[in-house]
């Protein structure tokens, strides 16, 4: 069974129980959560005029492809009344696919491994404590590697 990793975040209402409620769908969609990080508080990214956001990352084994995953995501969210107004913007859940195995997908709609997420800390620190030796399939370095450099960089 493939296995991706997925970063959450929320940054309205009830932050903690979003994520709870989004973690419960996605194994009520049937992924198999392996394992998941520690929830931290993180400083908006982007768009800074907004509240503090909760994040954080699991492994889950999947049936879905990457295609798949990604719509599925997408519903939950929709489900949880995300809204996409402004880009980088507040959000009650954001359910981002960071790895899929070590797939690199270059697609209109889908971009595998995330573009941007070894730029994030608040993406690679929970990363790092579930997954430390993943190799990032396009820098190859390790996710603990690549968080190392970004602490040193801030």
């Amino acid at each position: 069974m493939p296995r991706a990793i997925i970063a959450f975040g929320s940054n309205m209402g009830n932050r903690r129980e979003n994520i709870q409620k989004a973690l419960e769908k996605m194994e009520h969609i049937g992924l198999n959560l392996i394992k998941t990080s520690t929830i931290i508080e993180t400083e908006p990214y982007g768009y800074l005029d907004q509240d503090s956001f909760l994040n954080g990352a699991c492994i889950v084994d999947t049936v879905f492809s990457p295609k798949e995953l990604l719509y599925q995501l997408l519903a939950i969210e929709q489900e949880l009344g995300r809204k996409r107004e402004i880009r980088w913007g507040p959000r009650i859940i954001d359910l981002d696919i960071i790895f899929y195995e070590d797939q690199i997908i270059r697609e209109k709609d889908l971009i595998i491994p995330h573009p941007d997420a070894h730029n994030r800390t608040f993406v690679m620190g929970p990363i790092s404590e579930i997954a430390p030796f993943f190799v990032h399939p396009i820098y190859k370095k390790t996710v603990r590697e690549i968080y190392h450099e970004l602490i040193k960089q801030s």
